[in-house]
């Protein structure tokens, strides 16, 4: 009779183990698939400056607002890798592959509204939101 408990027991931690990573998983994915906006930057007035990270194998922020008739330049960090490094807004004309931090999209927002953008494969994406 034991030896049936002890079975229990182990069978009951082993499950209570799995459902911890489990869960963990979860919370942690939803956690971080970033929806956040993240308001663009105003340099003197000049441009808004936007910098692009990756997160997830996803671009973070994956949102980004904008002004509509104000420049934009659009920067990707170091965590950006790989076809990521290929950023395109067909809706603007924008298709550049950024090889570096220092490197930048740059464009003019002529319309409001809400547009997708993505690395040349498409498996990274994001909305451009023009305000």
């Amino acid at each position: 009779m034991s030896e049936a408990i002890r079975i229990r027991k182990t069978t009951f931690y082993f499950i209570l183990a799995i459902s911890i990573i489990i869960i963990g998983g979860f919370y942690m994915l939803k956690g971080n698939s970033s929806t956040a906006n993240l308001p663009s930057e105003t340099s003197n007035g000049e441009f808004q400056k936007v910098v692009i990270g990756m997160k997830n194998l996803n671009y973070y922020p994956n949102t980004i607002n904008v002004q509509s008739g104000k420049p934009v330049r659009i920067y990707l960090d170091n965590s950006v890798s790989g076809c990521f490094r290929s950023f395109t807004i067909r809706d603007f004309g924008v298709a550049k592959y950024l090889k570096s931090p220092s490197d930048y999209v740059e464009f003019t927002p002529n319309k409001k509204g809400t547009f997708r953008f993505a690395c040349s494969m498409g498996m990274g994406t994001g909305t451009l939101v023009v305000e």
